[in-house]
């Protein structure tokens, strides 16, 4: 409601009261019509100015102080020259707004909170396992170290444990440094089947160790050329392979097909193995989040890969998804910028 409205409102509702004084005492209407009139006007005049004053003077300060507080200035500097025809509505509506998006930032900032605890709880859990492993196995060879055989038995369960801590500091560096944007992408273009061969062959003794088979068909021999960081991509296949032989099934398959997508390649990795409940799947890429924790620390790794996947991906402006049926199997799929075809250039015409 503007201003001057609300002043109009209260010194009409000041001028009837005192006509309606004035008429029960007197009884006459000329009597009236003038007290109405003057006690409008002086009411009308009176208002305006003490809640021109005293109220509306003091809104402008706030105002001011909160509009300039959102645009991110010190507070020293806060109070400035904005001018607003309706300061009231205008503090009413920006106030709303300012609350709305700081309820927003403490929600956000809850959110970090949590996952704060969670992730430090999950890393102290994963370096506490091995850790202890290692301590018992010294301990063990420290009260008896006579036996040989078993003193190699345990330097090597250690040692496992060792590489264990390893890969988990080397990953959590790895991540840390993707989220900061300190590795770099090194855009080249390359022919995506060709590292999708690559890294079949560079997995095969593992896939018969898992008792896996890995095929990749022949009608996508055709060259498909994308723009990506190859070697970045070459980890994104390689953890998506190694994790379809974790947790596929003996005597399985795991299957890698391309997928035209106009501008854009759709890669895709399935296994027909234990698959994955769907409550699971919005958290597959957290870091360190297991679906099965006790399956999964026996079959071993950081519990950081697909988080550094999604990372990778990211970090190229692309994304990557999964989909899956528990008992029958999952398939996680990502997209590539396709390369830019250069036109062939236009020869003059040779005049003879």
């Amino acid at each position: 409601m503007k201003l001057r409205v609300l002043v109009l409102i209260n010194a009409l509702a000041v001028a009837i009261t005192i006509s309606i004084v004035n008429y029960y005492f007197r009884h006459n209407w000329y009597d009236v019509m003038i007290t109405f009139s003057a006690s409008f006007v002086s009411s009308f005049i009176f208002i305006y100015y003490l809640i021109e004053k005293y109220i509306v003077a003091k809104i402008k300060i706030i105002y001011k102080l909160i509009h300039n507080l959102k645009l991110g200035k010190d507070l020293k500097d806060a109070i400035g020259d904005h001018v607003t025809s309706d300061p009231i509505n205008d503090v009413e509506k920006d106030v709303k707004e300012w609350a709305k998006q700081k309820k927003s930032e403490i929600e956000d900032l809850k959110k970090q909170e949590q996952f704060r605890r969670d992730f430090l709880s999950n890393v102290s859990h994963e370096f506490k396992t091995p850790l202890f492993a290692i301590q018992g196995y010294i301990e063990a060879l420290q009260d008896d170290m006579d036996d040989p055989v078993m003193v190699k038995q345990f330097l090597e369960k250690a040692s496992k444990n060792v590489d264990r801590l390893s890969y988990l500091v080397k990953d959590l560096d790895e991540i840390s440094k993707l989220e900061s944007g300190e590795i770099p992408i090194n855009y080249v273009k390359f022919k995506i089947n060709d590292l999708i061969k690559e890294v079949m062959e560079s997995l095969e003794m593992k896939a018969v160790q898992h008792k896996i088979k890995l095929s990749y068909k022949d009608k996508y021999d055709e060259p498909i050329l994308v723009t990506a960081d190859r070697e970045k991509i070459r980890q994104v296949l390689v953890n998506l392979i190694d994790n379809s032989f974790k947790y596929g099934k003996e005597n399985g398959n795991t299957s890698i097909r391309l997928y035209d997508l106009h501008d854009q390649v759709l890669v895709e990795v399935t296994d027909d193995g234990i698959g994955i409940e769907e409550k699971y799947l919005p958290r597959l890429f957290e870091r360190f989040f297991r679906t099965d924790s006790s399956r999964s620390r026996q079959i071993g790794g950081s519990g950081l890969g697909l988080a550094i996947v999604k990372h990778i991906i990211e970090s190229h402006q692309q994304t990557i998804n999964v989909r899956s049926t528990e008992g029958l199997g999952s398939t996680f799929g990502f997209t590539l910028q396709k390369a830019r075809q250069m036109p062939f250039p236009v020869l003059p015409v040779l005049k003879s």
